[in-house]
């Protein structure tokens, strides 16, 4: 169910199918956010270290930077101001590893492809009343 966000909070939505992107861009509509999209894992850091965003939706396999090496810089990288977004990682791969992978590097939450858009909008919503509360890695 979408709630309606108080603040307007920034989401960067990165995965290199232009059809993923637009379902999930449109469905963020419902919310009080400012949506930000990336094709790939280079501009994906690109847009992240110049917009600041507070959480962050992330494909594991991405030309130009895997979303394993975008989620390090993500979590892990000083240059993003002091700040970490919150991270879901979404792919379409089914074994553990990733998901252990990805949990190592530091990702709030992960889900897997195909899914209902509704757990989508779930996770964002969780995040955001963790950005409310003033969670450690967020503003």
């Amino acid at each position: 169910m979408a709630k309606q966000q108080d603040r307007n909070y920034k989401i960067l939505v990165v995965d290199d199918d232009a059809d993923i992107l637009t379902t999930i861009t449109m469905a963020l509509g419902e919310l009080n956010l400012a949506v930000l999209t990336a094709a790939d894992g280079l501009s994906a850091i690109g847009v992240a270290e110049a917009e600041d965003p507070d959480m962050v939706i992330l494909d594991l396999m991405l030309p130009n930077r895997g979303g394993f090496q975008v989620l390090q810089r993500l979590k892990g990288s000083p240059s993003m101001k002091g700040k970490r977004p919150l991270v879901c990682m979404m792919t379409g791969n089914t074994g553990t590893l990733h998901k252990k992978f990805a949990e190592q590097g530091g990702v709030d939450d992960y889900i897997r492809k195909p899914f209902a858009i509704g757990k989508l909008i779930d996770i964002i919503n969780d995040f955001t009343a963790r950005l409310d509360a003033g969670v450690e890695d967020a503003k």
